[in-house]
């Protein structure tokens, strides 16, 4: 039988002043005020600790060697709003790295190691806070899955407080596939394949598989990734010429990935299926029920301010 405290002298004193748990008012009062100095203790502490500390935020392009992913791949207005919402707005770095390259290659996942490393340290950032998009979350996800693959991993890993991986390609999509084999396609979306590239290979379906189930964690039967990754997914695409929600971040863009839509799932952003997207870590929303007018984000949309989606993520720098 479970013991609780003070239950003898609770027997004692009959039955005036009895309260559940065998304790009389007087000790009751006493015991409740002890455990709301200590739940104020342990409040205040834990107000303490978020208010000291230094929260960051990195923005992880997609496939493609980019050298000035501010203002080429994200564009100015997605960064600046989304890092408005921290704290010190000036804690945030933009990565430029060669990810044509397999994700384990020491030009994507070494150099994207090196600019967090750099970061942490120049900023004295505590809280990391990931933004990735479309193949940046494998990259990504092979960082926070070989913490002994490179020295430098395990300090990144301890700083992040999550990956918010908008249209990660976790599982790979078909049209990596295509691409490999020669589709027509390829110069269409030269601007998301990168043309035949080692990373294009690696995102084959049947390649990410592979990688999933031996390299990767975070996926159906394969351990937790050690820190929270949660995915955007983006559904459909719109590129109706008279609609102007087609235009936001580009005509050409959704009307391409609109075609590419023919060899995808019906749920899809133009370049992944909403499964592949969905494949690692844990779902935070999909496009339509969060997106102001209940807008689709296309695979081009999502790594740009359309629809409210930036403010959704400044909104998140607080958390």
């Amino acid at each position: 039988m479970l013991a609780w405290p003070y239950a003898s002298e609770g027997r004692a004193q009959a039955n005036i002043g009895r309260v559940p748990g065998g304790m009389n008012r007087t000790r009751r009062f006493a015991w409740e005020g002890v455990n709301v100095r200590y739940l104020l203790v342990v409040a205040l502490s834990a107000l303490s600790s978020l208010c000291s500390a230094n929260t960051g935020v990195a923005f992880v392009h997609g496939t493609g060697n980019q050298t000035d992913a501010y203002n080429a791949y994200w564009q100015p207005t997605m960064v600046n709003n989304v890092r408005g919402g921290l704290p010190n707005p000036a804690n945030y770095v933009v990565i430029n790295c060669d990810f044509t390259q397999y994700m384990w290659d020491s030009r994507a996942s070494g150099c994207l190691a090196g600019q967090l490393s750099n970061f942490i340290s120049s900023k004295g950032i505590t809280r990391l806070i990931v933004i990735t998009h479309s193949n940046g979350g494998n990259v990504m996800r092979w960082i926070m899955s070989n913490p002994t693959y490179d020295s430098r991993y395990p300090n990144i890993i301890s700083k992040i407080v999550r990956v918010n991986a908008l249209a990660p390609s976790s599982a790979g999509t078909p049209l990596a596939d295509a691409v490999t084999n020669g589709n027509v396609f390829e110069t269409s979306l030269g601007w998301l394949l990168g043309y035949k590239s080692d990373a294009v290979k690696m995102q084959q379906v049947s390649w990410m598989a592979q990688y999933n189930s031996n390299n990767l964690y975070g996926t159906s039967g394969r351990p937790a990734l050690p820190k929270l990754f949660r995915s955007v997914v983006g559904t459909d695409v719109d590129s109706a010429i008279w609609d102007s929600d087609s235009y936001c971040g580009g005509y050409f863009e959704n009307l391409g990935l609109e075609t590419t839509q023919n060899w995808l799932n019906s749920c899809s952003d133009g370049f992944l299926n909403c499964t592949s997207q969905s494949a690692a870590g844990s779902v935070w929303f999909t496009d339509k029920t969060r997106m102001a007018g209940a807008e689709p984000l296309s695979h081009n949309q999502s790594r740009r301010a359309c629809f409210g989606l930036d403010s959704i993520l400044r909104t998140d720098m607080s958390n």
